[in-house]
């Protein structure tokens, strides 16, 4: 018996992270001598709480899991912002091939692309300050450092978890725990206890809501460390907080009074894109747990589209081959794709193909950028099209 719950990179290729009914279909199949090559598609009819597009990820390791297997796979490139009823990915090759794989695809594009979308929605609503992701406790270590990943490209400026970062090539960020104080016994101590030990190129960051009020714990955490200090942060419980922007504020006025303007304020504590907005001009950075790490899985499914070269699908579904094209000025159109499209029907405007090739016969053929390419390319889209919460 194994000690943790968790599912080993071998099993999922050997396609035991799968749904039974996927394992006995392609025993009908083979066992009838049934072996026909489709075309498929994923797509999400709608995205959670209403919200009008999404941020794909997931990608490599889709790239990963169809390595080395007789298929050919076309996907928008990873973090691209997509729409309900947009073919994200596509998959061609024998069904008995690769049918049994469905159940891991889509759990690997749906809870990414959840994750990297809730986080560009709170970066957004921080009006683009920095946001770090704090949520992996929230979460089973074993996907730790999928969602440290998806966070990061989705648009926050720093992941805590260790091994999340270091797979990302980035460096793990983060504070201090109330445990810290608590143990010292005496918050100032514990502050320059950190100052004192931990590597001078961390931030100091002192948390200021341990014991006493906020505003006079900053002004001790100020004159503790002078100008060491980087920032202070506030995770005061909700039990006690109240006017949450007020404190804030009364932190910032004190700060400032004494000239202690050069600290910031990180803000956290159950903060999510709504609370984030009526804070964001207050504050100067956002450490998001759950709402983030947690985020809903965005409902992707795969759909037959074609079969032996003719169109087919199930009711609701459109079937055959397609291609979604984007403008530079943020038009999308969803065509079959025989339908070459050499400019944007609405403006005008140059347009591009989104769905390209990722795999063909087993093979990579696209490139599979580094996390904070990726990440940049997020944000470059959401300040191009205007990407808004609404």
């Amino acid at each position: 018996m194994r000690d943790f719950y968790i599912a080993h990179e071998e099993d999922i290729k050997a396609g035991k992270t799968t749904d039974v009914y996927l394992i006995r279909t392609r025993k009908v199949l083979r066992e009838k001598g049934i072996r026909r090559k489709v075309f498929a598609d994923v797509t999400t009819t709608s995205l959670p709480n209403g919200w009008k597009w999404g941020v794909l990820a997931g990608v490599e390791e889709v790239a990963k899991l169809f390595e080395g297997m007789p298929v050919n796979v076309y996907a928008m490139p990873e973090g691209t912002i997509f729409h309900p009823y947009e073919p994200v990915l596509q998959i061609e090759g024998y069904y008995d091939d690769f049918g049994i794989y469905e159940t891991a695809l889509l759990g690997m594009l749906s809870q990414a692309s959840g994750i990297a979308t809730a986080a560009l929605r709170v970066k957004i609503a921080a009006n683009f300050k920095p946001v770090y992701s704090f949520g992996i406790r929230h979460m089973h270590p074993a996907i730790a450092p999928m969602i440290d990943r998806s966070a990061f490209i989705g648009g926050c400026d720093g992941v805590s978890g260790v091994l999340g970062a270091e797979m990302i090539g980035e460096k793990a960020v983060g504070t201090m725990p109330h445990a810290l104080i608590l143990t010292v016994g005496d918050q100032v101590k514990a502050w320059r206890y950190f100052d004192e030990v931990v590597e001078p190129e961390v931030p100091r960051t002192a948390l200021v809501d341990t014991l006493c009020d906020e505003k006079f714990e900053a002004l001790m955490a100020a004159e503790a460390l002078g100008e060491r200090l980087n920032a202070i942060r506030l995770d005061t419980p909700s039990s006690r907080r109240g006017n949450f922007r007020r404190i804030i504020e009364e932190v910032r006025w004190e700060l400032d009074l004494r000239g202690y303007n050069w600290v910031k304020i990180l803000v956290s504590g159950g903060l999510n894109e709504e609370s984030i907005v009526k804070i964001a001009d207050v504050a100067d950075a956002f450490g998001v747990g759950s709402a983030i790490a947690s985020a809903k899985p965005i409902d992707f499914s795969l759909d037959t589209v074609e079969v032996e070269g003719k169109p087919v699908t199930k009711r609701g579904k459109l079937s055959g081959r397609k291609q979604v094209y984007r403008c530079e000025k943020g038009h999308y159109h969803r065509v079959p794709a025989d339908k070459k499209l050499e400019k944007c029907p609405v403006c005008g405007a140059k347009i591009e193909p989104l769905l390209k090739p990722l795999i063909e016969n087993g093979e990579i053929v696209a490139e599979l950028p580094k996390a904070r390419e990726i990440r940049e390319y997020v944000l470059e889209q959401a300040e191009k099209f205007n990407l808004t919460l609404d």
